[in-house]
Order: C-alpha cells, then structure tokens, then sequence
C-alpha cells in the first residue's frame, strides 16, 4: 500500500518528465539547447493501476508499481540511430550502457515535494492503537467525537513555556463539548492524557505534572482540526442529497460524475 502511494505521489508531480527541456537530464544529450523529435508524458491505467510512460522520439521510459512495494522501470530503444550508434548486434553493450544510464538519471530527476513514506506512517500511527513499552492507547479517529475537540484544546497550550496540567486540559476539553467541569474527573482526565502520550502527541516534563505540546503534536492538531472543521465536515454536507437541498457546484459535480457512472453501465449492459 505505501509502494502505491509513493507511486501515485511520483506521477502527479512528474508529468513534465517527456518535455523537451527535461530530455537531456534524462539520456546525457550534450548542450542546452533541447532535442528535436516527438515527446509525450502519458499515464495509462488498465483498471485500477497506473503507469508513466514517456516517449522520446523511438525510445519509450515506462514505469509501473509492481508487487506491492516495487516502482519497476522499463526502457525500449527502437530506432538506435537517435542515440547516434548503428543496429548491429556489436552494438548492444553500448545501448545497454544507455538505458541502465537513462533509468538511473529519471530517477535522480523524479521528485516529490513530501516524503509521502513517513507521512503514511504517521497517519497510521494516529489510526491504529499504539503499543509503547507494552502499554496500549486506542486509536486517535475522526468519528469519536472526544478527538476533534482534544485536537482544539491543545492547540491553546502550544506557547505556553511550563507546560499544561491535568485541570488545565479539563476546563478545555469540558468549555469545548459542553459539559459541567465537573463530569471530567482528574482520573477520567489521565486517559487521554496517557493516550496523547503513547501516540507522541504531548510530552511530560520530567519531575512534574506537567506536559508540554511538541513540534509533531502542535502540527497534527493543527491540520487535523482544520480538516475535520472545513474539508470533512462541510464537504459532507454539501455532498450528501440527504444533508443539503443547496445546489453547490461541488453537489453538481458529484451528481454529473454518478450520471455518467450510471450511464456507462447502462450502456455496458451491466446494470442490476
């Protein structure tokens, strides 16, 4: 699964991989001035997987995710004389030489603006219950309606320099759901203090009571309340015929893609 998404992450940010001026990066062309002859960047999905494939003049760059972890790269050289070397069979260790060079600099030119690895670990370390020292926390999920609002009362601690308690966290969390102070007991508060800790959310100060929010815990927060507060929530109500009677132009584009949906399995024959 992570393989897929690096994948799916290389793709949408080097579609620009076949443009003329990207070409010499890619099979060593001498000079600044860029090549002439055909150049295409494409991506082919056959069902649900996808492929980049590049096109310069009769040499095609194509590469697919393979076996689950595997980004494969593949080279076919059609017309030797683009690279200048004749057809004879003497000549295979220099075309070889070319396109063992060619994988090597795509690579080194495909970027991505986010390590897209690292940042499906920590989404699956928020979404699975962790397990630190043999001590176990629950899953930190957008559903549960104590996360959303945890989110909102640890981002006022963010600069304050000794660090947030027990009873500060309390008068937060209860301002923000509504409920008396009182239902939200020192020891009922001490979970999802332990739980924030397991997840690397917050950190205890040595010798004290206190916590403070890290670098990790402040940006989670962040993102994680600004996407359940302007993308989910919202979105599912503009989204959903149930929920709103308003005509958005996002509604109206989910409704035009399920009648095109609807209308390719008409035609395919594959309706219910």
């Amino acid at each position: 699964m992570s393989g897929r998404i690096f994948f799916e992450d290389v793709i949408r940010e080097n579609l620009d991989v076949g443009r003329p001026k990207q070409v010499p990066l890619i099979f060593d062309r001498g000079g600044t001035k860029a090549p002439h002859g055909r150049f295409r960047t494409r991506v082919i999905t056959d069902g649900v997987i996808p492929s980049l494939h590049m096109d310069y003049q009769g040499t095609r760059i194509q590469q697919y995710h393979k076996q689950g972890p595997a980004l494969r790269t593949e080279t076919t050289l059609h017309h030797t004389r683009d690279f200048y070397i004749g057809k004879s069979l003497r000549n295979l260790p220099a075309l070889r030489k070319i396109g063992f060079q060619a994988h090597r600099r795509l690579l080194e030119t495909e970027s991505i603006t986010h390590d897209c690895m690292l940042a499906e670990q920590t989404f699956q370390q928020l979404n699975l219950p962790p397990i630190v020292r043999e001590q176990r926390a629950s899953a930190l999920r957008f559903a549960d309606p104590m996360v959303p609002a945890i989110w909102k009362a640890l981002l006022v601690f963010d600069r304050l320099p000794t660090g947030f308690r027990n009873r500060d966290l309390r008068n937060n969390l209860a301002a923000l759901l509504g409920q008396p102070v009182e239902h939200f007991t020192q020891g009922r508060m001490s979970y999802p203090l332990r739980r924030l800790r397991l997840h690397g959310l917050i950190e205890r100060i040595p010798k004290t009571h206190r916590y403070r929010l890290p670098t990790l815990g402040f940006r989670v927060a962040m993102l994680c309340t600004r996407t359940y507060a302007r993308i989910l929530r919202p979105g599912l109500g503009l989204v959903l015929p149930g929920n709103s009677s308003f005509p958005s132009a996002l509604r109206r584009r989910f409704d035009k893609l399920e009648q095109q949906i609807n209308s390719w399995v008409d035609k395919a024959k594959l309706a219910a």
